[in-house]
Order: structure tokens, then sequence, then C-alpha cells
């Protein structure tokens, strides 16, 4: 495979994960802001989604005050904001265009679809639009997408790039997703285990759509440490830390046998993964949340790079 496509292959997958992310981001502040502050009253929880979201320079230089209204048109509508819903739709569209011979028809049809019904959306007035609504409908056509991406796609190398990159930008997210609870609780970590604190947890499950899954795992009462093991270290859980990492070692793995050779990306990969399997939730709480998911989300980067400078040099991502 020419390394161009096996970019349009890889980068369509990660805008197409990071779409629905947004979305889901976009749905949990606004959840989370409703929620009082036993102090304070109601407080924006909204700085929170943008630094989880690694977009609050960007936000504060265009729009500078955290209201919802802004925070709507940024993370999804902004097409200059490379990460908004609109921008992600857009760009994966765009790569499964240039790469259409090497996708099947059903999985075009579904980013195409999506794509035309957004320029709907954005034509329709932003109070007629509840945030709900655009959380329903990006997981709906993330859905379709992911559907026929899994039933019609030959197992082929380009089925691996396409789901290296789903499963790279999923590592990713979730850590994002986790770490809006320590942007959260930074005004007052003196809430860490109260009622507020556990409310906060619930609703960030709420927003990954884990709740059901959550109570086939654990049953009982929901606590911030059963949540946190969900999300990291459960490899049951689609979303979790592990699960995402098992996944994209296995994609390598399949792409280093069908090419005849091993490298770097693999190795990054096969580490992360044997340090995941034989991390327990104590010690990602003796560390720091923030600061395991910051270091995690520093090597899911650094074999994204290995992916580059191996199968990708000399495309444009």
């Amino acid at each position: 495979m020419l390394s161009r496509t096996a970019d349009n292959l890889f980068w369509m997958g990660r805008y197409l994960e990071r779409a629905e992310t947004m979305a889901r981001l976009l749905h949990v502040g606004a959840r989370m802001n409703l929620i009082p502050d036993t102090v304070d009253g109601f407080r924006s929880e909204w700085v929170s989604i943008l630094h989880a979201s690694g977009t609050y320079a960007a936000f504060e230089k265009k729009y500078g005050e955290p209201v919802e209204r802004n925070l709507v048109t940024h993370l999804f509508f902004d097409r200059e904001n490379p990460s908004s819903v609109a921008a992600c739709i857009a760009t994966a569209r765009e790569n499964a265009r240039i790469v259409r011979t090497a996708l099947s028809a059903p999985v075009w049809d579904a980013l195409n679809g999506a794509y035309q019904e957004l320029k709907g959306l954005e034509r329709t007035p932003r109070s007629e639009i509840s945030i709900s609504a655009l959380t329903e409908w990006t997981a709906r056509h993330h859905a379709l997408a992911s559907g026929a991406l899994q039933g019609t796609l030959l197992r082929n190398d380009g089925y691996d790039f396409v789901n290296l990159g789903i499963n790279l930008e999923r590592a990713d997210n979730t850590a994002r997703f986790l770490d809006v609870k320590y942007y959260v609780l930074l005004p007052d970590t003196g809430f860490v285990g109260s009622g507020l604190d556990n409310v906060q947890w619930q609703t960030l499950l709420r927003g990954m759509q884990m709740h059901r899954a959550f109570h086939w795992a654990y049953g009982g009462e929901i606590t911030a440490a059963k949540i946190a093991d969900l999300l990291i270290l459960n490899p049951a859980c689609p979303r979790s830390l592990l699960t995402a990492v098992e996944e994209s070692a296995a994609h390598l793995d399949r792409i280093a046998r069908a090419y005849g050779k091993t490298g770097p990306a693999q190795d990054a990969a096969r580490g992360l993964l044997t340090e995941l399997s034989q991390t327990r939730l104590d010690e990602v709480f003796e560390e720091g949340l923030h600061d395991f998911l910051d270091r995690f989300k520093g090597k899911v980067a650094d074999i994204g790079t290995c992916v580059s400078e191996t199968y990708l040099n000399g495309a444009a991502a």
C-alpha cells in the first residue's frame, strides 16, 4: 500500500473517532455545568472541557468568555478549530474521498451522508438545536460509519490502518475524558470523595455511554475508583485505555506480519501495553490521575509519531 493511501486511511479513522469525542465532551460539559457547587452555587465547568479538549488557548483568543453558546460554536461548528465536530467530519470525509477505491461503498456513503447533513445543521439557528440533539446526531453517524467499516472492509492492511487510527485516537480521547475530573476539581480539591465528586464521575460515565456497562461489570455502588478501573484497566471495556492500546498493538502486529518487518511503532505499542497490563489502580492514584494520564497521552503520541515515521512519511496528514 502506498504511504499516502495508508496516511489517508489512518487519519480518516482518527478524525471519525475525534468527532464523536468532541460531541460527548460538549454534552458532559453541559451536564456538569448544571450540577450545583455546595459552596459557590452554580459554577461553570466549561473551562475544564476546553482544557481536556486541548483547545483552551485557541478558544480564549477567539471567543474570550467561556459561555455555553460560544462553547457549542467552538467545539461543534467552528471549522477553524481543527478538533471541532464539523471540522473532524469534513476532514474524515475528505480523506475518504481521496482513497475511495480503498473503501467500500457503505463506508463512503456513511461519511458523505454525515457531511451533507452537517451542512443542514450549520444553517439551522442555534437556538433550535439542543446540545443533546447534537450529541445524538454525531453518535448516530459515528455508529453508521463504524458499522460500515467493521462490516464491509476486507481484513487487509487498509483495514488495519483505519482501525489503528481509531484506537490510538480512542486511547487519547478516553484519557482526555478522565482528565476532565482533574480540571473540574482544581478549584475545590476538598470535594474529592464528596457527593458532588461522585455525581460528576457518574456524569462522565453517562457521557461516554458506559453507565450500563459499568453495572454489568461491577454492580452495586458507583464509586470513582470503580469508574477509573473500568475506563483505565478493564480489558472488557471497549473504551478503556487498556483495550484501546491492546487493539492498537494488535493492528500494528498485523501490519508487521503483512509487510514482513517489525519496527519502533510495534515496540512502543507493546511496551505501553505491557506497562498498562501490570499497572494497579492504587498505583494510578498514588502517581496522581492527571500525571498518569498526561504521561499516558505522551506515550500514545509517541506511538503515533512512530507510525508516521515508519509508514506514512511523504504524505500530508
